[in-house]
């Protein structure tokens, strides 16, 4: 009886690797080795990425850079926008007549208030004492000055160019403003406080593109009625 459960279970044996080398196979010595997705291909393992040489390569998105306009060159305000963004990309066109905008609304205000603290770093030196000098010579006089900017109809760069490392950009702004002059007793010897005027204005700022720092400064005034 030993014997026959002794060869009962050598059966049972050589019938499970029977069964076991038609489902798993055998191994000849020409099989494919085990897939390695990151064998072949050129590419990399997760933990030493690399870039591969080919082109097929989809860059993560970064900050997004200005698209470049195309630029007439019969236009030279468009050429020398051109070239003051070759020397400074951060330049913006838009966003500079803003801050031109911005600047004749402060340096308006702060001329007819006197107020030369605050003038100082937004002027060149000439441009500061020419304004100075009207300032002081209508304090010494017991004036005062009002000036109402009821708003800017239109403000636009008309010249842009550059200078060595100094780029200048010249805007037109014409507004329409209040102003009064009064003397000591509060009359009028200037101006109207009932008349709108619509004034026009050029002035041209001037920034070192070198510069860290990014703010510009009104280098030259011309103003008509």
């Amino acid at each position: 009886m030993q014997f026959i459960d002794i060869l009962i279970f050598a059966m049972l044996a050589a019938f499970l690797v029977f069964r076991l080398r038609n489902v798993l196979g055998r191994r000849t010595g020409s099989e494919r080795p085990p897939f390695d997705p990151y064998s072949r291909t050129g590419a990399k393992r997760p933990e030493a990425p690399e870039a591969a040489a080919d082109d097929t390569i989809v860059s993560l998105p970064g900050p997004a850079l200005p698209q470049e306009e195309a630029v007439d060159p019969n236009d030279p305000v468009a050429v020398g926008i051109a070239k003051i963004r070759s020397a400074d990309a951060s330049f913006d066109k838009d966003g500079f007549i803003e801050g031109a905008r911005g600047a004749f609304d402060m340096i308006v205000a702060s001329y007819a208030a006197g107020d030369r603290e605050t003038l100082r770093p937004l002027l060149s030196d000439e441009v500061y004492e020419n304004f100075a000098g009207a300032i002081i010579d209508r304090a010494e006089k017991n004036h005062t000055m009002e000036t109402t900017l009821v708003g800017i109809r239109d403000a636009g760069i008309v010249e842009a160019t550059m200078d060595g490392r100094v780029a200048f950009v010249t805007v037109k702004l014409v507004s329409e403003q209040i102003e009064v002059e009064r003397d000591a007793a509060g009359e009028v010897v200037s101006g109207n406080p009932s008349r709108v005027a619509t004034v026009t204005d050029i002035w041209t700022f001037a920034r070192n593109t070198r510069s860290r720092n990014p703010n510009w400064t009104l280098v030259a005034t011309d103003a008509s009625n």
